[in-house]
């Protein structure tokens, strides 16, 4: 059986992995003239780390990640609204969640291909050319709208993000929560920092110094924020418009044609869960392709991915919408941190 994935980033690789080892004989296409050195940092939960395992990975990527450390919840005056302790879920899971840089996690998923899977600069066509096509290309991909239509496509959140890898260490993980605006860190291998800030998307300099931007929002909130933005390299900076898929989608299939990752559900990086998603569904995906003999098979296969996908991808999609809002709340500040403060007693 042959497998054309759409798209070569984490959640194209990891289908295409899963696939070649479950015998399917597959390419990539990926419209990039090669492998992306984007530097962000990714949280892989530990599902997702026994995902990897599946694959024969999750060791290795254990290797080249960081155990997410203990840390803080702060508003942006340095008062403490929570407590993180990575050690809670090890004892409910029996791991912690990993912190890895992601053209680490792209790196290990494309030297776990056979040679010359993966072609770049290629635009791939979106109609079937194989027994299953795979939509891995995004959140504007042209595959879900050759398989949806129009309706379905990105919304503004009216919010923008800007990440970047500072090289410099930091000891502890953390996340700032002031009115209209918040800012993370947490480490990464080789003494160096992921740092990133949220704020509204209207807050643009006219002469486009987005690394101005971000000192004068942040520039006099707790340590180690001022630190790490003073030491960050302008010229790296990303900045990207938050955006979210709506409507949800109705389904992530057709009769040969799978949609993983963004292009399936595109949601705001909130909860840290937007890698972890591509990874489950591909992980997923090439479960349910598994001995797969013909096109029923493959669409009764392509039945079971949607049903096992669709309705928990949409929930974290969802929740990471809502903690956006809240987390960044320019009204209702006050109501939001007592009930952070709540729910982290609770928690225990």
């Amino acid at each position: 059986m042959d497998a054309h994935v759409v798209g070569g980033g984490i959640g194209g690789l990891a289908t295409a992995v899963g696939l070649t080892q479950a015998g399917w004989r597959v390419r990539v296409s990926e419209r990039a003239p090669a492998l992306s050195s984007d530097g962000t940092g990714l949280l892989l939960w530990p599902d997702v780390l026994r995902a990897l395992d599946a694959l024969g990975l999750g060791e290795r990527l254990r290797r080249l990640a960081v155990p997410q450390p203990p840390g803080t919840l702060r508003r942006d005056d340095g008062r403490v609204l929570a407590r993180v302790d990575p050690e809670r879920v090890r004892r409910r899971v029996g791991d912690v969640p990993h912190v890895v840089a992601r053209p680490d996690l792209l790196s290990v998923l494309f030297e776990a291909l056979p040679e010359a899977t993966v072609r770049f600069g290629v635009t791939a066509p979106v109609e079937p050319d194989a027994d299953v096509l795979v939509g891995a290309d995004g959140a504007r991909s042209a595959v879900r709208r050759r398989l949806l239509g129009v309706r379905y496509g990105l919304r503004e959140t009216g919010t923008t993000a800007w990440r970047v890898v500072v090289d410099a260490p930091t000891s502890t993980a953390g996340e700032v929560w002031g009115r209209d605006a918040k800012v993370g860190y947490t480490p990464l291998r080789g003494g160096r920092t992921y740092f990133y800030a949220v704020l509204p998307t209207r807050e643009r300099r006219p002469d486009g110094d987005d690394h101005a931007v971000l000192l004068d929002w942040f520039g006099r909130w707790p340590e180690p924020v001022p630190s790490l933005l003073r030491q960050a390299d302008p010229a790296r900076l990303l900045r990207h418009p938050l955006h979210r898929l709506a409507p949800r989608l109705p389904r992530y299939v057709g009769a040969r044609t799978a949609l993983v990752g963004d292009a399936a559900h595109t949601m705001t990086p909130d909860l840290g869960q937007g890698a972890c998603q591509a990874l489950l569904d591909a992980v997923t995906l090439a479960r349910c392709l598994t001995g797969v003999s013909g096109s029923e098979d493959v669409a009764a296969a392509l039945r079971d991915y949607d049903r096992a996908r669709r309705r928990p991808s949409q929930r974290i999609a969802a929740a990471a919408l809502w903690t956006g809002r809240i987390s960044t709340a320019r009204h209702g500040a006050g109501v939001r941190d007592v009930l952070v403060r709540a729910a982290a007693a609770l928690a225990g």
